[in-house]
């Protein structure tokens, strides 16, 4: 994959470099700053980018706002957002289009190696990777959802594990049932919230988003 990172601290850029590099990937770019981030990606339109929220020269939102402007002149460039806190409107807003391809992970999850070359991987590839505590805090402070209620105990699980990313196939390892009948589960949970099957929508995002009680 050719990927950009955008990372303001060095030593966290250069580790993502290395870490990315030393598991066959190509780092096209790296950027320091907002304005850097949007050149970079709108140069380099790599296969996915990694970016920092809060970058230079303010240190508000400048790298999401970059992300956001990139995916509006590539739609459904896949961006990994890398974040020191849980920021919750930045999920969503992420999340916003549908369009999936998009990652939101907590810095520290950066240094478990394996699980975070893993989201950039099914980024890349049009899939979603929400870190866990970042689903844990938009469900905490989520309004209610009447058509969450129609979901069985099991469907929960299921749309939680959805959520974060995993593929059916990695669902049902995670809860010991076989991969057909996490397919039925998902079927009946996008019956559930009504959600149909088209052109414009990426499914599972559309069941992620409501899972997160997006207003």
């Amino acid at each position: 994959m050719r990927i950009v990172v955008a990372e303001d601290l060095y030593l966290l850029r250069d580790g993502m470099v290395r870490l990315i590099e030393a598991c066959g990937h190509e780092v096209v770019a790296t950027a320091a700053t907002g304005p850097e981030t949007l050149a970079a990606l709108l140069t380099w339109r790599p296969d996915v980018a990694i970016v920092d929220v809060r970058m230079p020269p303010t240190q508000s939102d400048e790298g999401l706002r970059a992300a956001l402007a990139a995916r509006r002149e590539m739609p459904g460039l896949p961006v990994l957002i890398l974040s020191q806190y849980v920021e919750q409107l930045y999920a969503r807003e992420l999340l916003a289009d549908g369009a999936g391809g998009i990652g939101y992970f907590l810095k520290e999850s950066v240094f478990d190696a394996d699980q975070f070359i893993d989201a950039l991987e099914r980024v890349a590839s049009g899939g979603t990777a929400m870190d866990p505590a970042v689903i844990t805090k938009l469900l905490s402070s989520g309004s209610s959802n009447r058509r969450l209620e129609r979901l069985t105990e099991r469907e929960h699980s299921v749309l939680s594990l959805m959520a974060e990313g995993l593929s059916n196939q990695a669902i049902a390892q995670r809860l010991f049932l076989s991969e057909s009948a996490i397919s039925k589960y998902t079927t009946s949970i996008f019956g559930k919230l009504g959600i149909t099957d088209d052109d414009n929508h990426n499914r599972r995002v559309r069941a992620v988003l409501t899972y997160l009680n997006k207003p």
